[in-house]
């Protein structure tokens, strides 16, 4: 796995490079815009230029969006939903612009309407975002959550519902994120509960629709649906379960990005590298 992190691009998108190489990133994930903005301001080219300098010169390490924390693409809200249609296709546009393949976006929250028609929401958004970018190159991560009140993708079979209903396996992919998977009940730190979490990750999803990961440790315990962060090896999950992933053969060059303040992040890398190399 290509260790790395979420890193800013205050200053300029081109920064978002200058913080990986910083960090030790080998992968890196960015917003494009404020994470609490629904529109952001257009890319100039000037801009775009400095993107792909940067980049080549950081030595072209996989790059992929998280989207804007407004998005709700299940929301039973009509109005809220079509929104975040809107905002979500703008995301794939800028992303298209910067050359990068992947846009990650979490399946949102039913807002107490219930998982099914919360999932049938979400697929039908989808739909309407792959059929409005089809040209564009860039394709949609579904994010693991924990499961907090009313968010969908914290089962597997949520994932697999969605991926199966957009039928464009092409575009389409999961980024699994460990706080999250382990806070929704699947644990990951024993060789047994590692395989059995796999196990089911590939029948409810498909191990080929993995292509990203966010690797965070928790603050709480296996199954309590509590999205809280913590340094690689400091939480729940501790370095057994990071180990394991870090030395899996199928994981082979995908990105895996922490999502951490700056200050647990270079410690957190080098942890991961570690696990991964010795």
């Amino acid at each position: 796995m290509l260790f790395g992190a979420h890193t800013s691009t205050a200053g300029g998108l081109y920064k978002a490079f200058e913080w990986g190489t910083e960090f030790g990133c080998e992968s890196i994930q960015i917003f494009t815009k404020s994470q609490l903005q629904w529109k952001g301001k257009d890319i100039e080219p000037e801009a775009i230029i400095q993107w792909f300098e940067a980049w080549e010169e950081a030595g072209e390490p996989p790059v992929f969006v998280h989207d804007s924390y407004l998005i709700n693409l299940s929301s039973p809200d009509e109005e809220h939903r079509k929104k975040s249609v809107d905002g979500f296709v703008d995301e794939l546009e800028r992303a298209s612009l910067l050359g990068i393949p992947w846009v990650n976006t979490h399946p949102g929250s039913h807002k107490g309407s219930g998982e099914e028609p919360g999932l049938e929401n979400c697929a039908k958004s989808l739909k309407e975002v792959l059929a409005r970018t089809e040209d564009l190159g860039v394709g949609i991560l579904l994010e693991t959550t924990a499961g907090q009140g009313g968010d969908l993708g914290a089962k597997f079979e949520h994932l697999g519902y969605l991926i199966k209903a957009c039928n464009q396996d092409e575009r389409m992919g999961v980024c699994v994120d460990t706080c999250h998977i382990f806070s929704a009940g699947y644990d990951f730190r024993t060789p047994e509960t590692y395989a059995a979490t796999w196990k089911e990750f590939e029948a409810k999803v498909g191990l080929k629709y993995l292509r990203a990961f966010h690797l965070n440790d928790s603050k709480f315990e296996c199954g309590q649906h509590r999205d809280r962060h913590a340094a690689i090896g400091k939480g729940f999950i501790g370095l057994s379960g990071f180990k394991l992933l870090a030395t899996d053969p199928r994981f082979l060059d995908l990105p895996g990005t922490t999502e951490l303040p700056d200050e647990d992040t270079p410690s957190s890398i080098a942890t991961l590298k570690r696990l991964r190399d010795e």
